[in-house]
């Protein structure tokens, strides 16, 4: 098992949910799907030369609220749901963490 964060724009998170779902990436033990914690932040970014940002000026500090979402899912799987992500993901280079996961 492996746990998946990723910071997004609030708008997107419903998106990411549903074709989350349709792949299986939050689905718990057979018994739950939809398995997924959202929690709001404050991101804040610089875009550098040759950048295109979603948001914020290119050489200027941006900040702005997203949401953090975390799901666990199982090793097969992930990859598929990292693609998923970055399909609908709106940020050029989009901060996706998978951490291995000890306790399953």
């Amino acid at each position: 098992m492996v746990k998946i964060e990723c910071f997004i724009p609030e708008e997107y998170v419903d998106k990411v949910r549903e074709e989350l779902n349709k792949i299986g990436a939050l689905t718990i033990d057979e018994n739950y799907d939809y398995c997924m914690a959202v929690s709001k932040v404050k991101g804040s970014w610089r875009p550098l030369e040759g950048t295109n940002p979603y948001k914020g000026e290119v050489g200027e500090i941006c900040e702005a609220e997203e949401a953090k979402i975390e799901f666990v899912c199982k090793d097969e799987v992930y990859k598929e749901a990292v693609k998923v992500i970055k399909k609908i993901h709106p940020y050029e280079k989009p901060v996706i963490n998978v951490i291995s996961l000890l306790n399953y």
